[in-house]
């Protein structure tokens, strides 16, 4: 009979290992589990990364998921709202400087393409624009609710931005103190394996001996089990992603009372491109970039002089600067034997569209969904999981690597070899070829789980200043459809004028909620 799993062993904290802890343990409290333990192991000694303080609106999803209140989250985190991320300088065309990727679908996308009806009839008037009410309230600064909205409901889609340390925190809290998780803090020194190639226990610093049924692999870039014991090689991608180092700094606010962006910021450069993030409190303020092409030197006065040209009032003395190396790529097996790896430890590419915090959220539901009754059913969604976390990782180099492919910047090595074919996985290529005669559409983005819909495509591509070889023909010239698409286009400009009446400015819905958090 096979052995059944009852204690799930989580090495490693941060964001994934607190992440992966609440929605297990969440999870096995809805099905009345209450054998299923759940075990943290965290470090005292390793700081938390947070290069990642972005997320994608699933993050409203898996906090209801857990049972965790977003006044909270707000108040205790230094959370902002994110309705996606503006793009300046990235396509190198001169009437064309910058674009926003919003969150918001087009109006009526599910069976209305609004590429064919832009591309035909309107592309003077910026896609994004055109399509949606959320990129006016982006251009406004405005919240993507009103303060008296219900937690988590939305006016227009949104994520969020916070503080990676101060959301592990809050999310350690929560997952002790109400989901029953059990807390060990402790260096790994040593895995014990079964006779069958299964870790059968971890010995800690501290003398402890921590036996499971499941392990999970949060220890970072470190990968202690899915890499240094069960050798699971680093599929890298720096062929496609050039960019291997960011260096990070938190710069304050000059006034309390300062504008919060409610995207981030995304500025190209000539080696590769500078995030900026508003929290509550402070920004988050980096530099990714290829060591190949820029030394550390180089990268760092380009940051600096970032910094000093968008924070003016600001003592920008006593700032301090961390460089983070990374090797982009992700695991060739991500759960192997009774180890699973979520977060850095299965894979990192770049901070770029904030895709790091979303494969942490799949991971986790997956593990907490589909958690294995026994060890044979284990191998099964063992099987599955990898499948599934291969073809994201493929799709999200495909994703990101349209970001460099379209542009027409030719100021330096980096961006040529980005724009190089070669460079370019084959199935960037093959689309990029096919949007010489059609838009991107469902058929790009089938599947239901995909982490990027096709409307991300359409967002970048168009606002790259990408524009087909062929023109529009069959139905965008009928004329029952393109009457459709310009009162589909009219409801846009409407619902863009009502929402900029009603939306309060970011930082006005913050105060909202911390008041009413702390009342």
């Amino acid at each position: 009979m096979s052995r059944p799993i009852r204690k799930i062993v989580i090495v490693g904290g941060g964001t994934a290992g607190w992440i992966t802890a609440c929605v297990v343990a969440a999870e096995s409290l809805k099905r009345g589990d209450g054998a299923v333990e759940v075990v943290l192991i965290e470090s005292p000694d390793i700081p938390i990364i947070g290069v990642g303080e972005g997320t994608w609106p699933s993050m409203r999803m898996t906090l209801q998921r857990i049972g965790l209140a977003e006044d909270d989250l707000v108040r205790e985190s230094s959370a902002s709202f994110k309705q996606g991320t503006r793009f300046r300088g990235w396509s190198g065309l001169s009437g064309n400087p910058e674009y926003v990727h919003p969150f918001s679908l087009p109006l009526e996308y599910s069976d209305l393409n609004p590429a064919k009806y832009w591309l035909a009839h309107g592309s003077s008037t910026p896609f994004a624009d055109l399509v949606t009410p959320q990129a006016r309230v982006i251009e406004l600064g405005l919240a993507p609710k009103q303060a008296g909205a219900p937690q988590y409901a939305f006016t227009v889609n949104y994520g969020y931005h916070f503080d990676a340390g101060a959301f592990a925190g809050l999310l350690h809290r929560h997952a002790v103190g109400k989901l029953g998780v059990q807390y060990i803090a402790g260096n790994v020194e040593g895995i014990e394996s079964d006779v069958d190639g299964d870790i059968a226990a971890v010995a800690l610093d501290t003398g402890e001996r921590v036996p499971g049924d499941l392990f999970v692999d949060c220890t970072g870039q470190k990968a202690l089990l899915i890499g240094a014991h069960f050798g699971s090689p680093l599929a890298s991608v720096k062929d496609v992603l050039f960019n291997d180092r960011a260096i990070a700094v938190q710069v304050p606010y000059a006034e309390p009372g300062d504008p919060i962006a409610p995207v981030t910021l995304s500025t190209a450069q000539p080696h590769g491109w500078i995030w900026d993030i508003g929290l509550s409190s402070r920004r988050g303020v980096g530099y990714v970039h290829s060591s190949a092409h820029a030394d550390e030197e180089t990268a760092l006065e380009a940051l600096k002089t970032y910094v000093e040209e968008t924070s003016p009032g600001i003592d920008l003395a006593g700032l301090g600067y961390r460089t983070i190396p990374f090797e982009p790529g992700y695991r060739e097996r991500f759960w192997i034997g009774n180890c699973v790896a979520v977060g850095l430890s299965a894979g990192f590419v770049e901070p770029l569209e904030a895709s790091a915090l979303v494969l942490i959220e799949q991971s986790a539901a997956i593990i907490g969904e589909q958690l294995p009754r026994d060890r044979e059913i284990m191998d099964v969604v063992a099987g599955r999981f990898n499948d599934k976390m291969r073809y994201h990782w493929l799709r999200i180099v495909e994703f990101l690597k349209l970001h460099y492919a379209v542009s027409a910047r030719e100021d330096s090595d980096y961006w040529k070899e980005n724009r190089a074919q070669e460079t370019w996985p084959e199935s960037l290529r093959e689309k990029i070829t096919l949007w010489q005669q059609q838009p991107p559409w469902h058929d790009d983005a089938p599947r239901l789980d995909e982490l990027f819909p096709s409307a991300s495509y359409q967002y970048v591509l168009y606002g790259m200043g990408f524009r087909p070889r062929y023109g529009a023909t069959g139905e965008a010239q009928d004329e029952r459809m393109r009457k459709r698409a310009d009162e589909v286009f009219h409801g846009a400009r409407m619902k863009a004028q009502q929402m900029a009446r009603l939306l309060p400015e970011t930082r006005e819905l913050i105060n909202a909620i911390t008041n009413r958090a702390a009342a």
